[in-house]
C-alpha cells in the first residue's frame, strides 16, 4: 500500500512513516498502512501513492483547518503572481486550509497553534512594506490572539490599527496591498 505524495512508502499506523494530509492513511481513505494517526504528513521527501484524494469541499478537514469559500478564494488568486505570500494568518491550521484550497502560499504566524515568535513584528512589517504579503485574514478568535499573546497578538493588533476591515465570504480580512 502505498504513501502519500512526499510522504515515503509504507509506514505503521503510529505514523513513523508515510502520511496523508486530511487524515486519509495508506493506500485508501481509512486504510492501516502508510500514514499518521492524526492525519499530519511524515516521513520521507519521496514517495508514491495509489490513493485518491477526496473530491468537494476544498482545505478543510486537516484538523478542522478551514474551507474557505469561492468569494474569499476570488480575492486570494487576485494578483497572486506579484506577492510572495497570497494571505497571513495565525496559526498553521489556519493558513493550511487557505493554502490546500487555493494552490498558494499562505504565511502561518505564530507556527502551528499561534503561540511561537515567528515572524517578529519587525520582519512582518517589513515584509508589509515591501509588497511581499497581499491579505492578512483574522482567525476567528477575538482578533488573531494566540493563546500565549505575544508575537501573533502584536501582529494583529497592529494590523488592525493599520488597514481597512473587510468581509470576504464571512471572513475578516485586511487589504495589506495599500501599504508601500
Amino acid at each position: 500500500p502505498g504513501g502519500a505524495p512526499g510522504g515515503g512508502q509504507g509506514g505503521r499506523p503510529t505514523g513513523t512513516q508515510g502520511g496523508a494530509p486530511g487524515g486519509i492513511q495508506g493506500g485508501t481513505q481509512g486504510g492501516t498502512q502508510g500514514g499518521s494517526t492524526t492525519g499530519l504528513p511524515t516521513g520521507g521527501a519521496t514517495g508514491t501513492s495509489n490513493r485518491t484524494m477526496p473530491t468537494g469541499g476544498g482545505g478543510g478537514g486537516l484538523l478542522d483547518a478551514t474551507t474557505p469559500s469561492s468569494a474569499l478564494l476570488k480575492a486570494l488568486k487576485t494578483d497572486s503572481d506579484d506577492y510572495t505570500w497570497a494571505a497571513a494568518t495565525v496559526g498553521a491550521n489556519n493558513a493550511a486550509g487557505y493554502q490546500l484550497s487555493s494552490g498558494l502560499a499562505v504565511m502561518p504566524i505564530g507556527g502551528f497553534n499561534g503561540s511561537d515568535p515567528s515572524p517578529t513584528l519587525t520582519q512582518f512589517k517589513a515584509w508589509v512594506s515591501a509588497g511581499r504579503i497581499h491579505w492578512f485574514i483574522a482567525s476567528g478568535s477575538g482578533g488573531g490572539a494566540s493563546p500565549g499573546g505575544n508575537t501573533a497578538s502584536q501582529i494583529t493588533k497592529w494590523v488592525e490599527a493599520h488597514f481597512t476591515a473587510t468581509s470576504v465570504g464571512g471572513v475578516t480580512m485586511y487589504d495589506l496591498s495599500g501599504s508601500k
